[in-house]
Formats: structure tokens, sequence, C-alpha cells
């Protein structure tokens, strides 16, 4: 299984390529358009701005059941400079037939000849002229009538009217105002395209009391509409509803908009598959579709320049704007400015809210807009806008950061970025906070010292991912570079910069900075004490845990001068690393932490301590308290967008119930959170882990031993409650890779003994011990469990504790004390039930059934193997069901007889399938050649070669050989 993300363009995530989508929403019109033309003539306006779905409306109602009855003429007007005379209705008529002689026309069709020429063979003569205009167009709008009416059209479509020239519109006047028309006619229109005083505007004005009149507004999509929409272009799977809205948000709900940006996104490789449904990959923004874009920028060419100006200041602005503003921005007239809002309003582009502000309809048209604006103007429209917002009583300070950013006025820039700083710092907004300082630090040219004010104030917790925190880093290295500073606030700037290095994992370069600041720091005891602080937590060297105490004593020396907020930030510190390190007063502090703060910093500091203090519960197996810290600590998260915490929390929460036994929906929650591209690269690998676990126990990991390697050295044993190395060590010692177990936990082990904290060792001590008593170093498993018990001598951590119960039974099973050992697996899974951690208290029942049929008690032994199973398959651990029934028909199967019906085993006397692998252990094989030989699982073998031992009453594989050889039991060479 691979350990990263999946990419653009990964297998196991592909980009769809989205299908034509579907109707969707639009059931009400079409069924009210089918009314209007099932009950006989009907004038039907269906009108909506671009993209909308007017023609697709139109097209179902064609493909229908209904339409499909009555013949249909569909015409659309091309947009042209100069529309051509009839053109529409001219060209529908050619592509509905090739020849009109079979027709019966009079000889008023003459008058179609100018509009037919091809058909001049066909046509009558042509009429005498007539001296008068509007008699001559009367006799072609009569002769056209004749000609569609003899093409046997039920309902004539004609599309975008709007374009429409005046001779089309006055013949659907014609047409319309008739008693008795011959055909129902529908048009489709843009209303803000319709020019003023247009005869669009009459077409039901004069309507017979026979004729059915419908006005059809098509709106936009909906949030639900739009997930709709998407869906139905990605193979009808779900769409998230946080993507749907996203997508809705940016385009309006409008169709075609919709369309055209799921098709961008798919071929920029943005679109994956998470848990069943299809999400974006981030969800920050979208770039203008090439379509919509064209037809923005078309649009906008067809008004004047002034209503273009008033466009372009709109764009610059992007947010509602009063009048005022919009003139001071583009640069006209009061009078000019007014005209060009006119124009611009009524194009459909802006609209007026209820507080006669005017911004854009949809956002992408506004981007559209303000990407087409030369640079150099951009910025002097910016300069505009930052002069004239500043002059409010109230100035937005946000917008003026924005404005003058973009105008290159990097002093103003600054000072109103640093106040919207502190403004969203002061309401709670630390995500805002976040972004306006981390953009003035990475991209405006300061001061030495304004780098060093700032940076004091970021509140790091509210950044995602590690790119900004690396770009901060070389914002702080390039200060440092420039040597101006005093030492003083050189000193803080090494301490800020190597807490940054302390979040991004870069422990070693954290720590040099750290120890290079705290000697600097006689000035400021509270940085000083939180710099000791960072050095007490354990995580990217190997010192002593001792090592780490010491400098969280340090730490604690200043306690007294610091103010009770700072007070409380050193008791974060004291009870993670003391949590962390294994030391029972860790509890004490944590009981001191308090559930929310005032203050936005020690608000954020309380979700780190609360998620601290959670992860080390799960480490220590207190679960309850572990789900309580976790639960208070995302709720702080989500409220104040504390977005790198939250990763971290939900990682964590997955470990808390892939412990729980609580898996329904586990898989979906993983690759959910592992295809954040903005969570912590560790918090990734954290969830990876769990997925890993999953996945082998339901049998189906393809597993990636490297990356699983990777993974063990990135997290390493101090930072999760569950080892890479274990889960690694678990597949090989299956495979019978002993040797190399024994290296792997031997490794992580000697960094456990090196440390002293052997709460770490949870899952790494039980695999270490089957190693060790299957290469038959018993005595080193009884050394190392002697020193796992002193270890965690003293300390209240459940998990260890069943993991050394544990620990003790496979002992005392490989010394021979059989009975011992099912009254040991016995109190282990129960411990193990407690904390609660279902699959491993299954996984030791497993263990004792194979004891009590080892001890003679078959019927006991298979009995509980069957319920094992059955609980096994319950939870969802597949792979070990099928294991343990396999365990099951390994015995004879007269001893499984011998259960049910009382029939008679083979006793002390081995069976075939022992001798079969008694004759391979005399040639000196492992029991992986021996599964690969005999077609069987390692485990089978496993338990094979113990009953045989049972039965020599030997318990070593030497003792096997021997015992097998001098009673004579193997009377025929093994066979190979």
């Amino acid at each position: 299984m691979a350990m990263r993300e999946a990419e653009p363009g990964d297998p196991r995530h592909p980009s769809p390529r989205p299908s034509p989508p579907g109707f969707v929403g639009r059931e009400a019109e079409l069924a009210a358009l089918g009314t209007a033309l099932d009950s006989g003539p009907a004038v039907v306006l269906i009108e909506g701005e671009a993209g909308i779905g007017k023609s697709r409306l139109v097209g179902e109602y064609l493909v229908s059941a209904a339409g499909r009855r009555n013949r249909s003429l569909v015409a659309t007007c091309p947009h042209f400079r100069e529309p051509y005379t009839l053109g529409p209705i001219v060209e529908a008529v050619r592509q509905a037939t090739d020849r009109v002689a079979d027709l019966p026309l009079s000889d008023l069709a003459g008058a179609l000849r100018p509009l037919f020429p091809e058909w001049a063979d066909e046509l009558p003569a042509a009429p005498e002229p007539l001296g008068d205009v509007r008699a001559s167009r009367h006799r072609l709008f009569r002769a056209l009538l004749e000609l569609l009416g003899n093409l046997d059209l039920a309902v004539l479509v004609v599309e975008d009217v709007h374009w429409a020239d005046d001779a089309t519109l006055e013949l659907l006047l014609f047409l319309v105002a008739r008693q008795s028309p011959p055909f129902s006619v529908v048009v489709t229109y843009r209303p803000e395209d319709v020019p003023v005083g247009s005869l669009l505007l009459r077409l039901t004005s004069r309507l017979p009391s026979t004729t059915t009149r419908l006005r059809l507004p098509v709106g936009p999509l909906d949030v639900s509409q739009t997930a709709q929409l998407v869906s139905s272009m990605l193979d009808a799977e779900h769409v998230s509803q946080t993507f749907a809205g996203f997508l809705h948000q940016r385009t309006a709900g409008i169709p075609l908009v919709v369309e055209e940006s799921v098709r961008l996104l798919r071929d920029r490789a943005d679109l994956t598959r998470v848990g069943g449904e299809w999400v974006r990959r981030r969800l920050d923004e979208i770039d203008v579709p090439p379509t919509v874009r064209d037809s923005v920028l078309e649009r906008v060419a067809r008004i004047g320049p002034h209503g273009q100006a008033v466009l372009r200041a709109a764009a610059v602005l992007a947010e509602p704007s009063d009048e005022a503003t919009v003139t001071a921005v583009s640069a006209l007239t009061s009078a000019e400015a007014l005209d060009g809002l006119t124009e611009a309003l009524g194009s459909g582009l802006l609209r007026e809210n209820n507080r006669w502000l005017v911004s854009f309809r949809h956002a992408l048209a506004s981007r559209a807009v303000y990407e087409a604006i030369p640079a150099p103007q951009r910025r002097g429209m910016h300069l505009r806008a930052g002069l004239s917002l500043e002059d409010r009583p109230q100035p937005p300070v946000a917008r003026l950061a924005y404005h003058f950013r973009e105008a290159g006025r990097t002093a103003e820039w600054c000072r109103y970025a640093e106040l919207a700083a502190d403004l969203a710092l002061e309401s709670s907004d630390e995500a805002t906070t976040a972004a306006l300082l981390h953009d003035l630090l990475t991209k405006a040219e300061l001061p030495a010292r304004t780098v060093v004010r700032l940076v004091m104030k970021v509140p790091f917790g509210a950044f995602a991912g590690r790119d900004r925190h690396a770009d901060v880093v070389d914002a702080l290295r390039t200060v440092l570079a420039g040597g101006t500073l005093p030492p003083a606030d050189e000193a803080v700037v090494r301490f800020r910069l190597g807490c940054v290095l302390f979040v991004t994992e870069d422990y070693e370069a954290s720590r040099a900075e750290l120890e290079r600041a705290i000697p600097q720091l006689t000035h400021d005891p509270v940085k000083a004490a939180r710099a000791m602080a960072f050095l007490a937590y354990p995580q990217g060297v190997t010192a002593p845990a001792e090592t780490h105490l010491a400098w969280l004593r340090r730490a604690s020396e200043m306690r007294a001068s610091m103010s009770p907020a700072d007070q409380l930030i050193l008791t974060v510190d004291t009870a993670s690393v003391r949590l962390m390190l294994g030391e029972e007063a860790g509890w004490e502090d944590a009981a001191r932490l308090p559930a929310d703060a005032e203050s936005p910093v020690l608000r954020q500091e309380l979700v780190r301590g609360q998620l601290n203090v959670g992860t080390e519960a799960v480490m220590w197996g207190r679960y309850a308290e572990a789900a309580r810290r976790l639960t208070g600590s995302l709720q702080l998260a989500e409220r104040h967008q504390y977005l790198r915490y939250r990763g971290w929390i939900l990682a964590t929460r997955l470990q808390l119930d892939w412990f729980l036994g609580e898996w329904s929906g586990l898989a979906e929650r993983i690759d959910l959170l592992v295809d954040d591209e903005d969570l912590d690269p560790a918090a990734r690998n954290k969830a990876l882990l769990v997925r890993t676990s999953l996945q082998a126990a339901a049998g189906t990991l393809a597993r990636d031993d490297d990356e699983l390697l990777a993974a063990s050295h990135t997290l390493g044993v101090a930072d999760v409650g569950m080892s890479p190395a274990a889960v690694l060590a678990r597949s090989w010692l299956l495979e019978g890779r002993v040797a190399e177990v024994l290296t792997l936990t031997g490794e992580a082990l000697g960094i456990v003994a090196h440390r002293g904290v052997w709460i770490w060792a949870t899952d790494l001590v039980p695999v270490r011990m089957d190693a060790l008593i299957t290469a038959e170093r018993t005595g080193e498993a009884a050394d190392l469990v002697a020193t796992y018990a002193d270890g965690l001598r003293g300390r209240d951590a459940p998990a260890p504790l069943a993991s050394l119960a544990l620990c003790r039974a496979i002992l005392l099973e490989a010394r021979g004390d059989r009975q011992g050992a099912v009254t040991a697996y016995d109190r282990a899974a129960a411990a193990w039930q407690a904390l609660p951690r279902p699959y491993d208290a299954l996984l030791t029942r497993e263990r004792q059934a194979n004891c009590l049929i080892a001890a003679g008690q078959p019927e006991a032994g298979l009995a509980l193997l069957a319920e094992v199973c059955r609980d096994l398959a319950g939870l969802g651990a597949h792979a070990d069901a099928a294991r343990t029934a396999e365990l099951s028909r390994a015995h004879p199967v007269d001893e499984r007889h011998d259960v049910r019906r009382g029939r008679r085993g083979y006793g002390d006397q081995l069976s075939p399938r022992e001798l079969e692998v008694v004759r391979l252990v005399v040639t000196g094989q492992t029991n992986r050649e021996i599964a690969q030989a005999l077609s069987r699982s390692p485990r089978t073998v496993a338990a094979q070669l113990n009953s045989a031992m049972r039965k020599l009453g030997v318990s070593s594989r030497t003792a096997v050989a021997v015992s097998a050889l001098e009673s004579g039991v193997l009377t025929d060479p093994p066979i190979l």
C-alpha cells in the first residue's frame, strides 16, 4: 500500500472524463412547457441568461414523447453584426426540406423567390412589385406562413430572439396575432440582451383569446441541483456538499458554467474520488473556463466605453460598491459614470442590491473582466480604489491592504494589513490574521524590525500544510542573514524560527536555533522558558528522558515570574512532555487545563494542549479520556479554524477508533482525510498507518515495506500509539522472516530502552517476544519481559499493561507451562477488552485457544477458536477470521469430531499433517519454507508444530527433531 497521498493522475483516484450533463432542476418548467403546447396554439417565451439552459429545456421537450408526436422546426438567430433579414426562418426551412415542388403552394409563394433562389424552378412566378414597402413585407409574410403551414408544423421554435433582425420579429408578431395560428411558437431569449424598444416586448401583448400564452423564466440551480448536475457528469457518483457549495458559489448555479468548470477541473487533474464521492483537491479558487471567459468578454465588447470602464472598476473593487466609489475607480466624470452604470446594469453583468450597491452577478464573470485589464491599468485602478476607500469615516482596512498591495504601495499595504490582522485576532478570526501576516512576511520587502514585530503575531496553528510555514522560515532566515539586528532582536527571531522549524518537524535545526536564542533571551524570561519547553519535547533526538525532563525543570523554575496566561502555556507544555515521557505527574498537569479561554492566543494553546493530552491518552490506553480531550480540541479547532491542529485531531481520532473496534466507515474517513492537500505530512502518515492496519486485518492490503519503514522513521516511536515497525514486523512474522523481525524490533526497542520510556512499546514488545520464542531465544524473551515490567512500574497505563500481560502469557507458553499460559492469556484478553481494544482481545483469545488445544483440551480450545473466528469476522477482520478457521481445520479431523460426536482422535500420536511438518523440521527448514513446500500458511505450520511438540513432550524445534528420530516416527524420507 502506498503511504503517500494520491497525486494528479494517480490510478487510485483517477480524474474522471466527464459525461454530458444530465437534465437537472427543470422538471417543473418542462411540465409547464408541455402543458402549454398540448393545449392548442400557444406562444411561449422562455427567458434566462446565457448558459442557464433555455435551449436544453426546449431540446428535452422535443425529444419527449409529446414532442416527437408533433413536427417541430427550430430556427436559431445568429449573433451577426449585420443580421441577415429573415435569415433564421429561411435557414430553418432549408433544413426542413430540400424541395418545394411537391407542396400545394399558391401563386403567392412566388414572393419567396428572393429568399430561396435555389428553388426558382419550383416556385411560382414572382408577383408584380408593390409600391408600398409595408404591403410588400405583408405579402412576403403571408407567403412564408403558407410555406410553413404546408410543412405540417406543430411547433416553431426560434432560439436567441434577442439577436433577431427586425424582419424576423415582425414575422413572429404577424404569426401570433392571427385568429387561428396554424402552429405554436416558442422563443428563447436573454432579457438582459433585449434592446430597448425591441418588438420582442410586444410578442404576447395582442394575442387572440384562443391562444395560450406562457412566460417561462429559467433560473439558476440551487446547491443541491448543482451537486446533481456534477454527479450526472461523473458516472452518477455522489458529489461532496462542500465541493457542490464551492462550485455553486463560483458559478451562481448557471448550468453551462458549472459544466465548463467541471471539465476544466478534470483537464487539470483537480478532481478526486474520496470515500465514494467526488471532491475537489483544493477548495480555494477556480480558474475561469475559456468558454465562460470568451462569452463574458464578448458581452463586454458590445457595451459602450463608459459601461466598460464601470465594469472594469467593479471587477477591481471585487465587492458590492456604491456609485461614488465606482466613479472614482473608473476615472469617469459623474455623468459618464451614470451612463456607464446604466449600461452595465442593463447588460445583466452587474446587479444592484437593496442598498444600491453594485457588483458582478457572477464571480467568474468578474474574474474574466479583471484578468483582461492590462497590468499597469490595474495598478492605477487599485490605487484609486485605495485612496477612495481611505477617505471613509471607518476605512475597510482589509480591503485597503488588498488594494494598496495590488497597487505596489508597500508602506500603506503593511500599515493596513497589520491593522486588519490585529482586528481579526481581536475577533478570534485567526485564519484571516494568519493569511494577512503570511502575505506581508513573504511578499513585502520589510525592515528587519518590522518582521520581528509581525512574526510574533502570527497564529501558526491557523496555517494548513507545510508551505506557509516554509515561507515564514525563509523570511526569518533572510532577516537573520542581513546581520542588522541587535542581539536581543536576533534572539527573538531565532526563538520564533526555532518554534516554526519544530512545527515543520525539522527538529535538529529547531534545536540549534533555540539553543542559540536562550542565552540572549535574558531580557525576556517568558520566551526563554518557552524555548526550554520546546527543547523538552523528545521528538527528533535520542537523548534519555531525563535530558528532556531537565529542560522542563529549567522552564518551570521561571513560572513564578510569569503572568497567568504564560503559566497556562507552560502548563500545556509540561503536561504534554511529561505524558509523552511516561510520567504519571503529567495527568495532574492535564487536569489543570481549562476547557476554553477568552484570549485567541490562549485558546490556540488550549487546542494544542487538549490534542497533546488526547494523543498521549491513546498511547497510555486511557481511551475515554482520549475521546473527551480530542472532542473538546476538535470543537475549538473547527470553531476558530485552527486547520493544522484539526488535521492532527482527526488523524488521532482515526487511530483511537481503530483501537476501539469502531471500524464501520473508518476507511472512508481515512480516504477523506489523507486526500486533504493541506494535511500535515506526519498526520497523513498517521492516518495511512491506520489504513494499513485496517487493510491487513481485512485481507485487502497491498503492502509496501519500504514505505512502512519510511513511516516508522518519519513518525518515530514517540509520536504515535501504534508503531509502523510493529505493523510491518507482524506481517513479516507471519511470513516466517524471523531474523528480519528481530532486527527491526531490536532497533526500535533499543531506542525505547535508551530513552527509558516503555509506554511507547505497547505493540513492539509482543511481536518481538514471538520472534524471540520462534528463534529459541527464550532467555532473552524472559529478560525483555522483566525489563518491560520494570519500565511500566508505578504507571497507570492500561494499554502497555495489557501488552505486558500478553507478553507474560507468551513466555509461560514458551516455557511449556500451557495451563498457566491459558490462565495468563485469559487475563491478558480481559485486560485488552477492558480498554476496550476488541481486536487485540480476540487475537489474544486465539492464542488462548491454541494453548488449550496444545494442553490437551481440544473441545474447549476449538469452541473458543470458533467463537474468535465469528467475532473477528463481525469486526471486519476477515483475514484473521480466515486464518483462525484454517487453524481449526488444521487440527486432526477426528479431534474436531471428538468435540461434536465423541469420536477418538489421534491421542498422543502425530497426525499425518503433523508428521509432514516434523519431517521438514528435521531437515532444518524454517516455518516459512515449510509453508511454501506444503502450500500452507506459516501460522498453520506453527500450530501443527506446536501440537507435535505437545505430543512429543518437548519445547523446541531441535528437541522435536531429536525426539522424532529417536522414537522412530519418521519411517519415510521427507517429502520436498
